[in-house]
């Protein structure tokens, strides 16, 4: 979906105004979930939660930690809970990690309890912004493109259930913002 960017300050305020539940940011690991996602509760004038340092906060320990010692399975229901919690207090902006929106209880309770928006992205824009920082757990058994090339093509299906889709684009953040909230205003 693409919405008009050129949103003015007042026009964020009036949409703010009707968004009465969570935005919830789902994609791909490097879509730009959290970024974009701390730039749009900037504009919302709400609170921004990346859920994946809630889970380390609960945790008291890093995902990929989790991951080693616990696996996948455990870890996706760890995180279904603190999502749960998370829309449950709060009424901003929370990113999720690229598998959350994979589970079906998680997508469910997205779905029915918030807005979910897909920031789509391409695999070369995936790659590159991936490769900046090596803490990605399921990036670490093999060829990251090759493994985000894979992850894309299982998970656009769940993904595509998301109320909105937008397309990230490498450029400011801010542009990406106002396009969510333009197609969040066409949505409601």
């Amino acid at each position: 979906m693409t919405a008009d960017v050129s949103l003015n300050d007042q026009e964020i305020a009036r949409i703010a105004a009707r968004i009465d539940r969570p935005v919830v940011l789902v994609g791909l690991m490097g879509a730009g979930k959290s970024t974009v996602g701390r730039k749009l509760a900037s504009m919302l004038d709400r609170d921004f939660i990346d859920a994946d340092d809630a889970i380390e906060n609960a945790a008291q320990r890093k995902i990929s930690e989790i991951f080693e010692e616990f696996g996948e399975a455990y870890f996706r229901d760890g995180e279904r809970r603190v999502i749960a919690r998370l829309i449950e207090e709060n009424s901003g902006v929370i990113a999720t990690g690229g598998g959350a929106f994979i589970d079906p209880e998680t997508r469910t309770l997205i779905l029915d309890s918030a807005i979910a928006v897909w920031i789509d992205c391409d695999l070369d824009t995936l790659v590159e912004r991936t490769s900046r920082r090596n803490h990605r757990p399921l990036l670490k058994t093999g060829d990251p493109r090759e493994i985000l090339g894979k992850l894309l093509n299982e998970r656009e299906e769940f993904y595509s259930q998301a109320q909105i889709r937008i397309k990230s684009v490498n450029g400011p953040h801010t542009e990406t913002a106002k396009t969510i909230i333009g197609a969040i205003d066409q949505w409601m």
